[in-house]
This record gives C-alpha cells, sequence and structure tokens, in this order.
C-alpha cells in the first residue's frame, strides 16, 4: 500500500484519468472528491463488497 500526506486541496492523480481530492478534513473524517471517466466505476469499499457477494450468488 502506497500511503501519501495530503492537506485540504490537494490532489493525487491516479494513471493520468483519475484525480482524488481532498476536499474537507474535519476530526478524524476526510472527504474525498473523485474525479474519473464516467465509464469507471467508483464505489465505498463496503458497497463494492456488497456488489461482488451478489455477483457470486447469482453464479451460484
Amino acid at each position: 500500500m502506497l500511503v501519501l500526506s495530503r492537506k485540504k486541496d490537494e490532489s493525487i492523480v491516479i494513471n493520468e484519468n483519475i484525480t482524488v481530492t481532498i476536499v474537507e478534513i474535519r476530526g478524524d473524517k476526510v472527504r474525498l472528491g473523485l474525479t474519473a471517466p464516467r465509464d469507471i466505476p467508483i464505489h465505498r469499499q463496503e458497497v463494492y463488497q456488497a456488489i461482488q457477494n451478489e455477483k457470486e450468488q447469482q453464479t451460484a
């Protein structure tokens, strides 16, 4: 895992077409803004895992 430090309004670019921007830092929570092409799905981890579990159940 790559760990980077960023401040509010600073960004990280992934693969030239995805940008992650720190929008707000409040206590122990960080709000992120993500810019990516529409064909790239972006999910919170728990939502992604639920989608994967549903796919597994459909194929079983």
